[in-house]
């Protein structure tokens, strides 16, 4: 019996031609078993939104080769439809139309027979039975998150993607949200594939985490066995004057030092054995702000990539590529 749920042979997209277009995944390899919550974590513009529309067959694979739930992505792209949910970043949902209408079209879309019952099933899972024939324009944010994982699930896929799930949430949502994902996993039993660009998000949901950066994934394995990569504090470091690299490059034990203007991340073996000696060579009405970070996700992905996870980038046009993946897993 094949245990993996998702895997990718070097898979690569590009958009335009090899001279002039844009690389947007690189020879990507994966393998992600099934039942387990797998993250894939990078900034915006990383690739994820990417790999998740060649994993669903809504862009094509310019190579390499994929399958979802034991089928081939490019030749068996119906029956990969079939047995895969889509929880889109934003919740797009049909607002004049009621809970109950929103599952009945979703269940016309996918020509689902005898799904009442498994309508029913959701919305007492998800507490939405009293509110079953309201308008969806009456819910709250985090109600309307609930019926969209809802619709996902209508048709008991094998696989779910959930791409960014909690972006533009308040915190009370986002930690909801988390809570749902954790009990849908366990409850039924679907393998989950989550994109986000949030370290705190990716720590606390996912068996396992691939780092993607650049349109490559450059480290996957638990969060544990990721952190362990990383023996070193890294101190952050504000000063209101400009420092001489060298003074901070000479101190013993500073393994690296990256600066920007007058702002300083130094990578040592141990914060509390260091800090008496920075002190000793940088008077401390010089420093404007300093903080330690202690070995984290965010560590790695800084050690990795010689940069943060940042958010600036121009969210995508979500709305279109959600009308194209509904339409396609009708």
């Amino acid at each position: 019996m094949n245990d993996i749920a998702i895997e990718t042979r070097d898979i690569t997209k590009r958009y335009g031609s090899a001279a002039n277009g844009v690389l947007a995944l690189d020879r990507v390899s994966v393998a992600i078993p099934k039942g387990t919550v797998f993250g894939l974590l990078g900034p915006n513009g990383a690739g994820k939104t990417t790999l998740i529309k060649l994993l669903t067959g809504i862009a094509d694979i310019t190579s390499g080769d994929a399958r979802v739930a034991g089928f081939d992505v490019r030749r068996q792209s119906l029956a990969v439809r079939s047995r895969i949910g889509w929880v889109a970043a934003e919740v797009i949902l049909d607002d004049e139309f009621s809970a109950w209408e929103n599952l009945w079209l979703q269940a016309r879309l996918q020509d689902l027979p005898d799904w009442q019952g498994r309508a029913e099933q959701l919305l007492r899972y998800f507490e939405l039975s009293d509110r079953k024939t309201d308008r969806v324009s009456h819910f709250s944010t985090g109600m309307r998150k609930k019926l969209e994982i809802a619709l996902a699930l209508l048709h008991q896929p094998e696989v779910i993607f959930m791409d960014e799930p909690t972006i533009g949430l308040d915190v009370s949502t986002r930690r909801m949200i988390w809570e749902i994902v954790t009990g849908v996993h366990r409850e039924f039993g679907v393998t989950v594939l989550l994109t986000t660009h949030y370290i705190e998000e990716a720590d606390a949901l996912c068996d396992r985490i691939g780092i993607i950066d650049h349109g490559r994934i450059i480290a996957t394995g638990t969060p544990s066995e990721l952190k362990s990569r990383v023996r070193s504090d890294v101190i952050q470091l504000e000063s209101k004057e400009p420092i001489d690299p060298v003074r901070l490059r000479a101190l013993p034990g500073v393994q690296d030092v990256r600066a920007q203007g007058n702002e300083w991340q130094i990578r040592v073996p141990s914060a509390d054995e260091f800090l008496p000696r920075l002190f000793a060579t940088i008077q401390t009405d010089q420093i404007r702000r300093i903080s330690v970070e202690q070995p984290s996700l965010e560590t790695v992905f800084l050690e990795l990539t010689g940069h943060r996870i940042g958010s600036d980038e121009p969210m995508r046009d979500i709305r279109k590529f959600y009308a194209q993946v509904r339409r396609a897993r009708g």
